[in-house]
Order: structure tokens, then C-alpha cells, then sequence
């Protein structure tokens, strides 16, 4: 059972459910993947070579006999290290450090459906092929905590579901607390220098606005006292130092 010909991203699925992995097998399919499936970890690690050649693995938290856990530390003993998510549809709380630990990518609540598995999948695949080198430990600051592999932030242990524009911007601004960043500078993080758009040579300016404002309102639906993002009039923002927190 080979890949075949094709420039569709290759993904191995594992899950001991029949009728779950038949259905998100057949819905990644749809979405563009190319999917080859197991039923269990044994199954699993027998195909080794295949998996060798995929571009992503989504291996379940909770296995008989191996656990997830488990085959990917046999996978990463053997010396692959093709991007594994794990799917659960655990509490994160706990299980999530454990993953990150133990070499996973990214951590997925399969509850959540299709469309937000094949999201996350293309983002940790484009994100590994255009930087294979810089997984890299999550970056902490204050309550918020990076993943710049899979391009992910999460606040007080919770995912802001950031838009990779948006991860860009939060980034910018967290990684420098109490210095402001112009207008112009968030814009150019959004898209690039030079980059126009909008009405005149100042048409930036509401889309930076409404981005900061989209931003505000996925943190204040984790955190309704959430206030780091100062706005610095006609200038631009900044993200609140910790110590001038009240």
C-alpha cells in the first residue's frame, strides 16, 4: 500500500475506532489530503516505511495495547521524525505538555470536526516545509505561551485560535513588551514592507484597527479582563509589560 503519484499532502492516520476512522479518512480525503489509515499501533509501526515518506501523522491519544504515547516514542527511536499530532478527545490540561514532550507537533480535539483537523494540518505541514528546523520549545510569556511550529498561542492555557496573520502581529508585540510598535510596522508584519492596501497612502491604518480588534475580542472570549494590548494613539501599540500590570 504505497502513496502513489501526486502532489497531495501525505497523512497517516491511526485510531482504534472503525466508523471515526472511516469518516475522517474519507473527509480529509474530500479536503485533499492523501490518507493512509491504520487501526492500531502494531499495524502502525509495521509500516514504517510508509510513514517514513508521509508529511504528517495524526496518531490517538488512547490506543489498546500501545498507547499513543508510546508509538511515538518507537517512531522517534527509529530515528523518523515526520510531524506527529496526537487527536483526543481528552482534556488537554496535562496531556498537552506530555505531547509537546515526547516530540508531537501539535494536539488536536477531534470533537472539534474535520474542517478544524485539516486547518491545523496544512498550517503544521506548510509551517515544517518552509522551516524544518525550528520546532523549538514553547516560548512563555507571562500567561501566554507560544508554538511558532504550528504557529499557535494560547492564553492562561487555553488556544486563542489565532489566524496566522494574527499570530504574526500578537508575536510582534509580546515579544517586546512595553514597546510600541507604529502602525506601519504591524501592517508590514501582516503582509510585508511596502505592502498597500486600503484607501490612500494611509489606508493601513483601519485595517491594522480592525485587526487589533479582532484580535482583542478571541482573548477576551478566554479572558474578559484581558488588557494587554495598549493602543498609543496615531502611533501604534504595544503589548503591557508584566511588572506594570496593577
Amino acid at each position: 500500500m504505497g502513496w502513489g503519484e501526486g502532489s497531495q499532502d501525505r497523512v497517516v492516520l491511526v485510531d482504534d475506532d472503525p466508523s471515526y476512522l472511516e469518516v475522517i479518512a474519507g473527509e480529509l480525503g474530500d479536503s485533499g489530503f492523501s490518507v493512509r489509515s491504520f487501526s492500531n499501533g502494531s499495524a502502525f509501526l509495521e509500516a514504517l516505511d510508509l510513514v517514513a515518506e508521509a508529511d504528517a501523522v495524526l496518531l490517538d491519544w488512547t490506543l489498546p495495547g500501545l498507547s499513543g504515547v508510546e508509538i511515538l516514542e518507537r517512531v522517534r527511536s527509529s530515528g523518523l521524525n515526520v510531524p506527529v499530532a496526537f487527536l483526543t478527545g481528552r482534556d488537554p490540561i496535562g496531556y498537552e505538555r506530555i505531547a509537546f514532550e515526547k516530540g508531537a507537533v501539535d494536539f488536536i480535539d477531534k470533537t472539534r470536526g474535520v474542517e478544524i483537523i485539516a486547518q491545523r494540518l496544512t498550517r503544521m505541514i506548510k509551517t515544517l516545509r518552509r522551516n524544518p528546523t525550528t520546532a523549538g520549545p514553547p516560548e512563555t510569556y507571562g500567561p501566554m505561551t507560544f508554538r511558532r511550529l504550528t504557529r499557535r498561542a494560547e492564553w492562561r492555557g487555553h488556544d486563542v485560535e489565532l489566524t496566522l496573520t494574527e499570530f504574526n502581529v500578537v508575536s510582534l508585540l509580546a515579544a517586546i513588551p512595553g514597546s510600541v510598535v507604529t502602525y506601519r510596522g504591524i501592517y508590514d508584519r501582516m503582509h510585508y514592507g511596502g505592502f498597500m492596501a486600503g484607501y490612500g497612502t494611509d489606508g493601513y491604518l483601519v485595517n491594522v484597527r480592525m485587526a487589533v480588534k479582532r484580535i482583542r475580542r478571541k482573548f477576551m472570549e478566554i479572558d474578559s479582563n484581558f488588557t494587554e494590548i495598549i493602543n498609543h494613539a496615531g502611533v501604534g501599540y504595544s503589548w503591557l509589560k508584566i511588572d506594570a500590570k496593577p
